[in-house]
């Protein structure tokens, strides 16, 4: 018997964690499970001709919110060309209407409903063995011969430290170029309303033993980022801790962790040990979500806003830990307005990255259930985006999202760091800039098209010329210069921008230095640019900079900066 285990992933870079964990689960060698990973950016008819060609007498797919409308486009076809295929879905996307999905799509067989593992092992022996029923087995919706469908009851959840390690020698060359996800905890113990896991309010762990094993696996193959997948991964302190000193004292000076956590809860044991960590070992996500306090209640979510501001401060002033600072666009009784004093305040917490979300009424959340309470309206197809509630208009979602893709470009992308940061003494917020300029963009048609760095820096200059004939506040000359520093920061660019002064000059003095360091780039500036960044002022007197592109910031990316006595 032949199985095809389906993922199609959001980018090549991701990998779907959940049909490794079914295989390796069954574990059953005198059956052929075959894992078939694809793209959403593959085009269908290529995935189609492919599970035509692979054979196989069952077909799985893992369903997901990014990936549900082109599975469900895929089974139908799949269809018409092998009638007599068991087609079988899993995952979040069809875990809590698989009545409904059985009922709407004909072509489908079976649902595996929340966790698949002993299901899919059952499921298994059931196809291979005869040793169940349908009937018998828990977590599966199906349908009868007769077209009737039958949902069975529950499954108990499983101890996770039954569940197989799915990473071994033999397949990890093929994660070389991905993201590893890994797991050590399952559910969790807040009940956040837009959040599937608040459905599952038990939260479970995988002994330690076991953890510290499987982590020295990652650092033996010096992998470049482990993704932990365990949400709210520090609500048991004594199991986060322990990871994180495993790492600490294990680090090979390579391999990236990253941790979706709740910064009010971290401990002050945790923050000195952090302390001690290798830049960019280990970076935080953290879900802020409102600053508003009764949206915050009316979400069910717990944060101590005041210790969670402390916290980030404390961490950003190690230098050593990337910091994601999530909001999220269309929750109750925050409006418009409200909105950007969350965005602000999240904003001067100067994350590494500060994401805007917008509301994803899932399936299976309370959200979902109170959506009509709420006057959430949003896309009936996936991801289920909101598009205005009694809140938040569509106009004022339209406005959030071009701000969103100039915090992308411009703060997330690490690349205009001083640049931002000097601007911003001349506006009234934070937002108040993204907005403005997200308008420029759009008044230029410039969100039509992509952009290289280069033009990117251009745009934003053309914008302040313009506003400066109005508003009088930048001096043009030290934007310059600032944009030019965090130009060269990133890359030593080929072609010079039209700013640029010429270099002529120290051209003779330069070159001594260039016969030491052939891939440095020196560049002559009027001040110093880093503090005048953080003043708005302009601050020292002329200097020199070398900046060096073999050695970078882990966190940053941007090269190595000496000052050279010219």
């Amino acid at each position: 018997m032949k199985v095809l285990l389906t993922a199609m992933n959001a980018k090549y870079i991701h990998s779907n964690l959940a049909v490794y964990s079914l295989k390796a689960y069954a574990n059953r060698p005198d059956i052929d499970i075959q894992i078939l990973e694809y793209t959403i950016n593959h085009y269908e008819e290529d995935i189609l001709q492919d599970l035509y060609k692979q054979g196989g007498d069952i077909l799985c797919f893992s369903c997901y919110i990014w990936n549900i409308d082109m599975v469900l486009s895929l089974t139908k076809e799949i269809h018409k060309l092998r009638p007599d295929l068991p087609i079988w879905l899993g995952g979040p996307e069809v875990s809590y209407d698989a009545y409904e999905v059985l009922k709407q799509h004909e072509e489908i067989s079976l649902i595996m409903m929340g966790e698949g593992e002993q299901t899919f092992l059952e499921l298994m022996e059931m196809k291979q063995d005869g040793t169940y029923s349908l009937s018998d087995i828990k977590g599966i919706a199906y349908r009868l011969e007769d077209g009737t469908i039958r949902v069975n009851e529950e499954r108990e959840a499983l101890d996770m430290s039954t569940i197989p390690f799915v990473y071994n020698d033999e397949i990890m060359p093929q994660f070389e170029n991905k993201i590893i996800y890994y797991e050590t905890s399952r559910g969790c113990p807040f009940s956040c309303s837009y959040c599937l896991s608040s459905v599952d309010r038990g939260v479970r762990f995988r002994k330690k033993e076991l953890v510290e094993k499987e982590l020295q696996f990652f650092l033996d193959h010096k992998v470049k980022q482990v993704k932990f997948v365990d949400r709210t991964f520090n609500c048991h302190y004594e199991h986060a801790r322990n990871i994180w000193r495993y790492i600490t004292e294990h680090d090979n000076g390579i391999t990236n962790f990253h941790f979706e956590v709740s910064a009010d809860i971290i401990k002050e044991e945790d923050l000195l040990l952090f302390q001690k960590m290798r830049p960019g070992l280990i970076q935080l996500e953290i879900g802020v979500q409102s600053t508003y306090d009764p949206t915050i209640k009316e979400i069910d979510r717990t944060m101590d806003l005041e210790l969670l501001k402390g916290i980030v401060e404390k961490i950003n002033s190690y230098e050593n830990i990337h910091q994601h600072l999530d909001l999220i666009v269309g929750l109750p009784y925050e409006d418009y307005e409200r909105f950007i004093v969350s965005f602000n305040d999240v904003h001067a917490m100067n994350p590494n990255q500060l994401q805007l979300g917008f509301l994803k009424v899932l399936k299976g959340s309370k959200m979902h259930r109170l959506r009509k309470e709420y006057g959430i309206v949003y896309w009936d197809k996936a991801p289920y985006e909101v598009l205005y509630t009694n809140w938040v208009s569509y106009d004022e979602v339209l406005q959030l999202k071009g701000v969103e893709e100039m915090v992308e470009v411009y703060y997330n992308s690490n690349q205009y760091m001083n640049t931002i940061r000097y601007l911003l003494h001349f506006f009234e917020t934070p937002y108040d800039f993204y907005h403005q300029l997200a308008m420029y963009y759009e008044k230029n048609g410039f969100n039509e098209y992509k952009h290289n760095r280069l033009t990117r820096y251009e745009i934003l200059m053309k914008f302040i010329l313009e506003w400066n004939i109005e508003n009088k506040k930048v001096d043009i000359s030290v934007l310059e210069n600032i944009m030019l520093y965090d130009l060269y920061l990133r890359e030593n660019i080929k072609k010079r921008p039209s700013w640029a002064s010429d270099q002529a000059e120290w051209k003779k003095q330069y070159q001594i230095y260039y016969k030491q360091h052939k891939t440095a780039h020196i560049e002559h500036f009027l001040f110093d640019v880093v503090e005048t960044a953080k003043s708005g002022k302009k601050i020292g007197q002329p200097r020199h900079y070398m900046f060096h592109y073999e050695e970078r910031n882990p966190l940053t990316n941007d090269a190595s900066v000496e000052q050279l006595q010219i």
